[in-house]
């Protein structure tokens, strides 16, 4: 079927996003002028999110706090990350979409949709200058951490396979234990 020209510009696309509004538990993110509706998230999906959290609250310091569901306004769109990592605060008094400058980390756990959460997420994140983001790849069974952002990508990464240590840089400097991500 030949691509279809949508009759809607910019301003004309981030208006109706905005105004959209999704049955419960479903996410709605602009990426790349596109709109995306991703269904509610499996189990396996939350608990990768739930046992990053808990390593964060357990390891990190204690001046940063996992927040789920923020969302994200980059130069690539408007993202919803599975975790937002900031500065106890940072988000207080805040719109449900703010900057993403001052995020130290953003997690993204592959699901519906993982060519999103593998390049244009990961430049979104890069441009805005996101130092980290952490992709659970579950289709790749591999967890990498992106980091050094500079001129719309990141210049660094590391990946190991499920099962894996994978050392996070401060603030976090501590190693996440990537068995039993799924």
């Amino acid at each position: 079927m030949p691509a279809v020209e949508h009759p809607l510009g910019g301003d004309d696309v981030l208006r109706a996003f905005l105004e959209l509004e999704t049955p419960p538990g479903f996410k709605a993110e602009l990426i790349e002028g596109e709109i995306t509706v991703t269904p509610p998230p499996d189990g396996d999906h939350e608990d990768a999110i739930a046992r990053f959290a808990r390593a964060v609250a357990r390891e990190a310091a204690e001046e940063l706090y996992v927040s789920g569901g923020k969302g994200l306004i980059t130069p690539k769109g408007r993202f919803v990350p599975d975790a937002t990592v900031a500065p106890v605060g940072h988000f207080r008094a805040q719109e449900s979409w703010s900057s993403a400058v001052g995020v130290e980390l953003v997690l993204e756990v592959t699901s519906t949709n993982p060519v999103k959460d593998r390049e244009p997420k990961r430049l979104g994140y890069a441009a805005a200058g996101v130092p980290c983001y952490l992709l659970i790849d579950r289709g790749e069974s591999k967890v990498t951490l992106f980091t050094d952002p500079k001129d719309g990508d990141y210049t660094s990464l590391h990946e190991v396979d499920f099962g894996r240590r994978i050392k996070l840089p401060a603030p976090f400097s501590f190693t996440l234990d990537t068995g039993p991500l799924r």
